[in-house]
Parts: C-alpha cells; structure tokens; sequence
C-alpha cells in the first residue's frame, strides 16, 4: 500500500508543472467567454432599445394638433392642444370630453391610410 500512495505522489508531482504549463493567462480566457457574449447583449437588446427610444422621441416632438393619437392607456383621441412648455397635452376623446396629460402619456401617432376606392 506504501507502493501506491508514493506512486500516486510522483505521478501528481509530474501532472502539476503541465498543468500550470497549460493554464495560461485566465484574463485572456474570461476575455474570450465574455466578449462575445457583450457583442451579444448589445446587438440583441441595447441596439434596438436605443432606435426604439430614439423614434418614439422624434414622433413625440414631431407631435401636433390635430394629430390622432393613442394613449399608453389605449385611449384613442385627437390632439387639441400642446403647452407651452410642451409637456402637457390635451386630447379630445369625444365631443365634450378633453383629457389633459404629459407629453409622454402618448404611445403612438395614429396615421391613417388613404384607400383608393375605384
């Protein structure tokens, strides 16, 4: 049994130097796991959040009156009126009904399509 355990210390002595010759720089292996993974994350989520971001800020200052408009409520209305500060808004809902609420409250510009009827 003696036999065995030193046989098993000289074979563990000669595997460790190969080890340590293998293992190489480990900022270089989490740089090589993590990179593709960030290219990932920013092409799949951060990417297309900002163009989103970015058109729904152009079509809230494009924002006019009589414009028609959904509400992040799903209220559907027309713009009456913008502040002059342009945070506030002010939608008719219906003929007497008129909401006033931020800018930001609006979800989408409806755009309706002209149909050619022949």
């Amino acid at each position: 049994m003696d036999k065995w355990i030193s046989t098993l210390l000289l074979l563990a002595d000669d595997a460790a130097p190969a080890a340590k010759a293998q293992e190489g720089n480990p900022l270089l292996q989490m740089l090589i796991i993590f990179a593709p993974l960030a290219a990932v994350w920013y092409f799949l989520i951060l990417a297309p959040q900002n163009k989103e971001r970015a058109t729904r800020k152009q079509t809230l200052d494009n924002l006019k009156k009589n414009d028609s408009v959904v509400t992040i409520g799903g209220i559907l209305g027309t713009v009456v009126n913008l502040s002059e500060d342009g945070q506030e808004v002010t939608i008719r809902v219906d003929d007497n009904a008129r909401l006033k609420m931020r800018r930001d409250s609006i979800r989408e510009v409806v755009i309706k399509e002209k149909t050619d009827s022949k």
